[in-house]
């Protein structure tokens, strides 16, 4: 699969988050009254749980059960700074700036994008094991040494 299709799956899948990260926010901090940055926390870490089995199943197209909990581990220590990053920007900016907290939650997620996909690629899912159909080598990040893929 080239890296802009895989690119394209991961996108697809951080859009089902940012809507349940979005609804899960609005849910903790409008409705339920809590803090702002644990509303957060708890929003993420839903997307989190989302965002991982879906791009583990069609992203990264793995099925083996054996390396899931590694796979989810890593994962998520890459999304602890994805986290990071969504949260500060979210309260900078409605801190700072008066941006409504939604709008700002988006732009911290836009910026989490970009390093946590350079992350996961290289790291969570390299080398589980997808193997190129002709040649029957592995891919790592996406390129086989074959270069038939």
């Amino acid at each position: 699969m080239s890296g802009a299709h895989r690119l394209g799956k991961f996108l697809v899948v951080g859009g089902t988050g940012v809507v349940l990260n979005n609804a899960a926010l609005y849910a903790f901090y409008q409705m339920l009254r809590l803090p702002l940055v644990v509303a957060s926390t708890l929003a993420v870490t839903l997307a989190i749980g989302n965002n991982f089995v879906l791009n583990d199943r069609w992203t990264f197209g793995r099925s083996r059960h054996a390396d899931s909990l590694r796979r989810f581990l890593r994962f998520s220590l890459v999304s602890l700074a994805g986290l990071a990053i969504t949260t500060a920007t979210l309260w900078a900016l409605v801190t700072f700036l008066n941006v409504p907290f939604l709008v700002a939650n988006v732009v911290g997620i836009g910026l989490s994008t970009g390093s946590n996909f350079v992350a996961n690629l290289n790291w969570t899912w390299r080398g589980s094991g997808e193997q190129c159909p002709s040649s029957r080598t592995y891919l790592y990040s996406g390129r086989c040494s074959c270069q038939c893929c």
